[in-house]
């Protein structure tokens, strides 16, 4: 392999993890946001339930002053019809202090209906964001879990692979030096034999068996 060629290799590797620190900061980062923001919602909520009871309360205030202004405006009837005109009057000035009361309360109440019904839309926005988040979140961690056993599948194919041309690239070289052992020892055989021929040759030619 060529400087030019590892020096790429490397720098490829070099920027794959890289990005890979990146991309597993990134996750953390968003782990991180999703749960500052489920305790921001839970903050929310207790502050819809307190929000909550206090319109409850200011709706009893409300409703106890209605009745009220409605049972003095009829005592004040019934005096002034019996000819009492002072018990009238006091009853009348009860239901005018009630009436004035009961526009503070009512305002209060107002307030808090909305408070309300604005914090409860927020908060059901905020919580699809949320859950959405999450979602995302947890296909990506799950997304590259997947990835990861895969790229562990094919490194390890690879590898596998590997060691197996190796292993065949072995059988290979050792059957060739078996054949060449066996075809030496065929070779040393035929000498062999070649020369005992010659011997007994020699042998019977001495005896003047064998011209």
């Amino acid at each position: 392999m060529s400087l030019r060629k590892l020096w790429t290799a490397l720098r490829g590797a070099a920027n794959n993890g890289i990005e890979s620190a990146v991309d597993t900061q990134s996750i953390r980062i968003l782990d991180q946001e999703l749960r500052e923001a489920k305790k921001e919602l839970r903050l929310c909520d207790e502050n819809l339930t307190k929000i909550m009871a206090k319109r409850k309360m200011a709706e009893k205030k409300v409703n106890a002053l209605n009745a009220d202004i409605e049972t003095y405006t009829n005592h004040a009837i019934s005096a002034s019809e019996k000819g009492d005109e002072a018990l009238a009057i006091e009853c009348a000035e009860r239901v005018a202090d009630h009436e004035a009361n009961l526009e503070t309360e009512q305002s209060l109440l107002d307030g808090y209906l909305s408070s309300e019904a604005s914090l409860k839309d927020n908060i059901a926005k905020a919580k699809t964001s949320v859950r959405r988040m999450e979602q995302q979140i947890d296909q990506v961690k799950a997304t590259e879990s997947v990835q990861k056993a895969q790229v562990a599948v094919s490194t390890r194919h690879m590898g596998a692979n590997s060691k197996v041309k190796t292993a065949l690239d072995s059988l290979e070289r050792i059957k060739a030096k078996q054949e060449q052992r066996s075809a030496e020892l065929a070779a040393a055989d035929e000498r062999a034999n070649e020369e005992n021929d010659t011997s007994l040759d020699a042998k019977l030619k001495a005896a003047g068996i064998q011209s």
